[in-house]
C-alpha cells in the first residue's frame, strides 16, 4: 500500500474524522473551563452524529468526495485567487466564532445569554441545516471546499434534489449555521461574527456563480431555469 492509499484507507479516515470531532469540542468547551455545558455538548453530540453518518455514507458511495471534504486547509492548486483570500478570511473569522461564546457565556459573563427558546430553536435550526448538508453531499459528488471546475472528474451541472430549488443549497445551510451556532450557545458577541461570515459567504456565492457561469457548460441554461441562488423568493 503506497503512502496515498494508507492516508485514505477507512481506518485512517475514522481516526482523522475523531480527531476533527475532538478538536471541535475543545474549541467550544476548553475556553468555557468546563465540560459541561449542556448546550455546547448537545451541540457536538448533533455535528459528531453528522460527521460519522456522512463519513460512512461517503466512504461506500463517494471516496471522491470524502477525499475533498476531508482536506486539512481549503486550498488548493487550481482555486481561483479571490476565493483564497476569501477562504482566509473565513478561517481567521471562523474559528473565533466557536471560541468566543465560551468566554461570553460561561467564563466571563461579557453578555447576557440569549433566551432559553433562542437557544433551543438555533439547535434544532443546527439539526435541520446538517440534514439539509448531508442531502446535499448526496445529490452533488463535485461539492469541493474550493471553487473549481473538477475537470478530472468530468464535472457537470447538478439540477436534482435541492438544486431544482436553489443553485448554492450548500451556502444556504451555511449561512444558517453561522447564526444558529453562537446563538444556540446564547452568545450575543459571537453573533456579531456571524454577520462578517455570511457577508463573506454571499459574496463568495457571487463570485463562484459567475465563474460557473463562465467555466461549466450548461449552467447559465441551469440558471435560467433556477432562478435563486439561495434562498427561493429572496436571492
Amino acid at each position: 500500500m503506497n503512502e496515498r492509499d494508507l492516508l485514505h484507507s477507512p481506518a485512517v479516515v475514522w481516526v482523522r474524522v475523531v480527531l476533527r470531532m475532538t478538536l471541535f469540542a475543545l474549541a467550544l468547551l476548553w475556553p468555557a473551563g468546563r465540560v459541561f455545558w449542556w448546550e455546547a455538548c448537545v451541540m457536538v453530540g448533533l455535528w459528531t452524529l453528522f460527521a460519522f453518518d456522512a463519513t460512512r455514507y461517503l466512504l461506500h458511495h463517494d471516496p471522491a468526495l470524502l477525499e475533498e471534504r476531508l482536506q486539512l486547509l481549503p486550498w488548493a492548486r487550481e482555486q481561483k485567487t479571490w476565493d483564497k483570500v476569501i477562504m482566509l478570511l473565513l478561517v481567521i473569522i471562523g474559528l473565533p466564532l466557536y471560541i468566543l461564546p465560551g468566554l461570553d457565556v460561561v467564563r466571563y459573563g461579557w453578555s447576557e445569554p440569549l433566551p432559553l427558546w433562542i437557544r433551543i430553536s438555533a439547535l434544532l435550526l443546527q439539526a435541520l441545516c446538517l440534514a439539509g448538508i448531508g442531502r446535499v453531499m448526496r445529490e452533488n459528488t463535485y461539492l469541493a471546499q474550493v471553487v473549481k471546475i473538477d475537470r478530472e472528474r468530468n464535472q457537470h451541472v447538478v439540477t436534482t434534489g435541492p438544486y431544482a430549488l436553489v443553485r448554492h443549497p450548500m451556502y444556504s445551510m451555511i449561512i444558517l449555521l453561522v447564526f444558529a451556532v453562537p446563538a444556540s450557545l446564547g452568545s450575543r458577541c459571537a453573533l456579531l461574527l456571524s454577520v462578517f461570515l455570511a457577508v463573506l459567504l454571499v459574496l463568495r456565492t457571487r463570485l463562484e456563480d459567475r465563474t460557473l457561469h463562465d467555466e461549466l457548460e450548461g449552467y447559465a441554461a441551469y440558471a435560467q431555469r433556477t432562478r435563486y441562488r439561495l434562498f427561493p423568493g429572496v436571492w
